[in-house]
Formats: structure tokens, C-alpha cells, sequence
């Protein structure tokens, strides 16, 4: 009986040993990669390749969807294609115009191909497409970009560019009125919560738009207090009222020049500044994420810019004033033979207190618009660099006109209650 089984498990060893022999034939790694591939692709092909030549020139004409599932099956044409070494061949066309859809990867194995070509001498060339796959094969070099015609601006007549105008202006009075109430509202926020306030800021902004615009303020006030009294010195002289020199500059500069002139400058320097800052920080999203983290921007960046100007003002307003007269003092004295006492006492008698209030309380209101068109425009910034500088030019334009048409209706104003 042990004979026997012994005898029945040597018969089924053979059998066991060609089964693991047959098993090591369909896996072993002898079998060609390319075979291999042949297999995969045959199953996979989804897409037609067609292939005929004629004239020296290969043509291969390619239809339906070549998506990254076919990209084994596209490569083993590939492969037979580089492999052909077909004599008198001296150019491949690949016609890709019954192509519905190519994604990157496929066009990049057509472009290496079209690179082997190259390489070995045979010139090779997409012709054909669609819209979508023409874009696709200009993405990867398929083609010589010709260079198109930049297409000519139709001008607008009068009418719309009235049109137009009307209402570019009506939305920027929108969006004025809108940051105005949203000011009013962060204001009466910060008056009962005093903490969201930026003080920082503040102080920050009259060092800026104060300290470091004195200079200049100085420079230019006493240049016009000096060349408004020596206009006038020839003709005061025509009629012997030398001392009436320092009313005419002691009155112009208390009431219209001094607090214009510092309002002028505030624009050129702070104004500008801060639509530029803004108008950089709304593009670059930097305001976004001052409300992600939750800062109001108004508070945080409007608010602490136009306390800043407006408690600045004053100081420029008076340090304008003296040095005004200064320059005409020293008109006085070279050309007119009028003292220093003289001068002096005739401008206490020329100039009131109401004369330096009015201007002080001007360049207020001044400073005031200035931070409030330069915060506005800078906030309502878009497009990118260009839409800074646009909007910094608009802010300074804005800002003169509105400068102007306030000394108006203050001359008016004061004027009709006697001052």
C-alpha cells in the first residue's frame, strides 16, 4: 500500500512541474516589450491611423478621440512609424483635420515623433484640425504662428462720447456718495468704540503730510508772499501807498493764498501718497485681508489718514501765513523803504483775527477733502498697475477742482456774513 502511494505521487509530479513550467513561460520577462505593448494597444486603440505614400511623402491621416487612454496604442504607432526605415520617404504629413479631441499628452507623443523625424532628416509637418485641436497643436509648436493684424479702433462720435462721459461721471458721483456714508458710519463705529481706531496711523500721517511737508510749504508761501509784493510794489509807488503793501499781503495770505497754497502742495505730496497706497493695497487683495482678519478698512486705513491731515492742518495753515508776510516784509524793506516796525504795526491794523480764523478753518476743510477723494479713489482701484495710476491721476484732478470749488463757495459764504 505505501508502494502504491509512493508510486501515484511520483505519476503527478511531472504533471505538477509542466504546469510551473508553463506558468514561468507566460510570465518570465523573455517575452518582448514591445509585443507586449502590441497586445496592450491592439485592445485599447480607440482611435484610426492610416497611413499611405505617395511621392516621397508619407501621409498619415488620424480620426476620432486621442485622449491619455490611447496613449499606449498612439505610441506603438509611433514606434512602427520610427522603425519603418522606408527608402525615398522625405517628408511625413500628419493630418489631424479628422480629429474631434487631443489632450496634451497625446500631442506631446505626435511632437516627439515630429523631434525623431527632424533628427534623422525627414522634414515633418501637422496639417488639418478643428478649432480646439488647432489650439492645441499651436501650444506645443505645432505650427508657425503667423502674426495677426491688431484690429483697428472704430472711433466714437461726439454723441457717445457725451454718452459715455455722462456716465462714467454718474458712477463715480455713485460711488462717492457711497463711500461718504460708509464713512459716516465707520465714524460713528469708531466714536463709540474708540479702540478701532488706528492712532498709529495718525500720527504716522501728520509726520508725513506735517513735518515733512513743512519745508516745501515754507519755501513756497514765502516765494509767493515775496513775488505778490514786488508786483505790487510799482504800482503802490505810482500812487505813494508804499504801506498798504502789507494789507494786500497780510489779507491775501491770511484769507485765499496761504491755506490754498498748503492745500495745493498737501494734494501733490499726501494726496497722490495715499490713492497710490490704497489703490496698491486693493489690487494686491492686501484690504480683503485686512477683513479676513477682521479689520473695517475704513477705520483701519480711511479714518486714522483724514484725522491725521485735519489736526495737521492748522500748524501748516499758520506757518504759511508768517512766512508770507515774511516775503513781502522783505519787499517792503529792499523797495519800498518800509521798516520792520512799520510793517508791523500797519498789518495789526489790516489783518483781523476773523481774516486768520477764516483760513485756518479753510485749510481744515481743505486737508479734509483731500483724505477723503484720495482714501475714496484709492479704495475703488482696479486692474492692476495701470488702474493705480489712473486712478492716482483722477484723485489729484479731483482734488484741485474740488479745492477750487470750495474757496468759491468760502468766499461767497464768508462774504455774505460780512467776513
Amino acid at each position: 500500500m505505501r508502494r502504491s502511494a509512493t508510486t501515484a505521487l511520483s505519476q503527478q509530479r511531472p504533471k505538477v512541474a509542466a504546469s510551473v513550467k508553463e506558468s514561468d513561460a507566460v510570465d518570465r520577462p523573455s517575452v518582448a516589450f514591445n509585443e507586449r505593448l502590441s497586445l496592450v494597444a491592439g485592445m485599447l486603440q480607440r482611435f484610426s491611423w492610416q497611413s499611405a505614400e505617395a511621392g516621397g511623402v508619407l501621409r498619415v491621416q488620424l480620426g476620432g478621440t486621442i485622449a491619455i487612454d490611447d496613449a499606449a496604442a498612439l505610441w506603438k504607432r509611433i514606434i512602427e512609424t520610427l522603425a519603418d526605415d522606408s527608402e525615398g520617404v522625405r517628408a511625413v504629413e500628419l493630418d489631424l483635420s479628422s480629429v474631434s479631441i487631443i489632450d496634451g499628452a497625446c500631442m506631446a507623443l505626435l511632437t516627439q515623433l515630429r523631434s525623431e523625424l527632424l533628427a534623422r532628416g525627414t522634414t515633418c509637418e501637422f496639417v488639418g484640425g478643428s478649432g480646439e485641436v488647432r489650439r492645441i497643436v499651436d501650444l506645443y509648436g505645432g505650427r508657425t504662428k503667423t502674426r495677426q493684424k491688431r484690429a483697428r479702433r472704430q472711433p466714437l462720435n461726439a454723441v457717445e462720447q457725451v454718452g459715455n462721459a455722462t456716465l462714467g461721471v454718474i458712477a463715480e458721483v455713485r460711488q462717492m456718495l457711497d463711500f461718504i456714508g460708509q464713512l459716516a458710519a465707520s465714524t460713528a463705529h469708531v466714536i463709540r468704540h474708540p479702540k478701532r481706531l488706528n492712532l498709529r496711523d495718525v500720527t504716522l500721517t501728520m509726520e508725513r503730510a506735517g513735518a515733512d511737508a513743512a519745508p516745501i510749504v515754507l519755501l513756497i508761501n514765502f516765494l509767493m508772499g515775496f513775488v505778490m509784493a514786488y508786483q505790487s510794489s510799482a504800482q503802490l509807488k505810482q500812487f505813494g501807498a508804499n504801506i498798504y503793501v502789507a494789507d494786500l499781503v497780510g489779507v491775501s495770505m491770511t484769507r485765499e493764498l496761504g491755506p490754498l497754497m498748503m492745500a495745493i502742495i498737501i494734494c501733490g505730496r499726501s494726496g497722490a501718497a495715499f490713492a497710490a497706497e490704497l489703490g496698491t493695497m486693493k489690487v494686491s487683495e492686501e484690504v480683503d485681508a485686512l477683513r479676513t482678519l477682521g479689520f473695517l478698512p475704513l477705520p483701519f486705513l480711511v479714518i486714522p489718514r483724514m484725522l491725521g491731515l485735519i489736526l495737521v492742518a492748522p500748524i501748516l495753515v499758520l506757518m504759511a501765513d508768517a512766512i508770507g508776510i515774511v516775503g513781502g516784509a522783505l519787499v517792503a524793506m529792499l523797495t519800498l523803504d518800509i521798516g520792520p516796525t512799520t510793517f508791523m504795526i500797519q498789518l495789526q491794523s489790516a489783518v483781523k483775527a476773523s481774516d486768520v480764523a477764516s483760513g485756518v478753518v479753510k485749510g481744515m476743510v481743505f486737508c479734509g477733502t483731500i483724505a477723503l477723494i484720495s482714501c475714496q479713489q484709492g479704495l475703488a482701484t482696479s486692474g492692476g498697475a495701470e488702474g493705480v495710476g489712473r486712478r492716482t491721476t483722477s484723485a489729484v484732478v479731483s482734488i484741485l477742482f474740488a479745492l477750487i470749488v470750495l474757496d468759491a463757495v468760502f468766499t461767497v459764504v464768508l462774504g455774505a456774513f460780512g467776513l
